[in-house]
């Protein structure tokens, strides 16, 4: 496979609207140790690039000096990009040669820079280039392959909103039978937490605005439009997982409605509540 020297990409100059946004031409990144080069084959746009654009995690009232997912400056000008399916071009060293060719979703929450293992996990085009290129590159670690009839593009719009899913229901350990309650369910998050929780055997309900389309979209699930029409015979432990990045007022709204028969681990709920947005568990639904 022929990769050229340079490639086009969509650098971010500043943070502000899309006006800081350009379509550059730069040059291929160079892979190292422990890496793989993969050819882009979509890349989605999701909320928490235009959150890193416009620095909304910012500690400090969108100050740029704090703005990247670690508390520190973007390094800029910066390609973004969380949500990445392509094919590995080409191998660092110490990355088997028969990788090249696979098709792979790449994971946006990093623990290796380089051969190297970060103390604190960056995020995929927040702290280092993401996808918005023709190609970017990133530890072989962080490449998984995948075999699925899905499109590339269709592909692309799972690694942030799934991953970040997984790792609430993981922290959890949301298993077969447990009762598990899904706000801000329409949105990206919400609906991967719906169908992951099911695939774990989790009776599911969902709590949204636009409940009907969840539901059309999810079988799975029991709509919640009232909180209080929960069943309330011998419930098991109820999971609460928030997948909005709104207030937790409508939350606390909904706890409040069906505290008798709710019952929260509440060690695992004030985490959820203090890292509602983090680069392990990123809740934008």
């Amino acid at each position: 496979m022929t990769i050229p020297a340079k490639m086009r990409a969509v650098q971010l100059v500043g943070h502000g609207g899309p006006e800081m946004l350009e379509l550059r031409e730069v040059v291929v990144p160079e892979v190292r140790r422990g890496e793989v080069l993969v050819r882009v084959a979509a890349a989605a746009v999701n909320n928490t690039d235009i959150n890193t654009r416009i620095g909304w995690y910012s500690k400090g009232d969108n100050d740029a000096a704090d703005a990247s997912w670690t508390g520190t400056a973007l390094p800029l000008p910066l390609i973004q990009g969380a949500d990445v399916c392509g094919y590995i071009a080409a191998v660092g060293e110490g990355v088997e040669p028969d990788r090249v060719g696979e098709r792979v979703l790449i994971e946006p929450s990093l623990t290796e820079i380089a051969g190297e293992q970060l103390e604190t996990p960056w995020y995929f085009g927040s702290e280092c280039d993401g996808g918005f290129a023709q190609y970017t590159r990133v530890a072989s670690r962080h490449a998984h392959q995948v075999d699925s009839a899905l499109s590339d593009v269709e592909l692309a719009s799972f690694p942030c909103s799934y991953s970040t899913a997984e790792n609430m229901l993981t922290r959890a350990a949301v298993g077969r039978g447990d009762r598990v309650l899904v706000t801000g369910a329409s949105g990206g998050v919400g609906s991967a937490a719906i169908q992951l929780a099911a695939a774990r055997g989790a009776l599911v309900s969902s709590r949204s605005r636009f409940a009907s389309r969840s539901c059309s979209r999810n079988r799975s699930i029991t709509p919640l439009v009232v909180a209080a029409s929960i069943p309330t015979r011998r419930p098991r432990w109820f999971w609460l997982i928030r997948a909005s990045s709104r207030s937790l007022a409508s939350t606390a709204n909904c706890v409040g409605v069906i505290s008798g028969i709710l019952r929260l681990k509440i060690s695992r709920w004030r985490w959820f509540a203090r890292r509602s947005l983090n680069p392990i568990c990123c809740s934008n639904a």
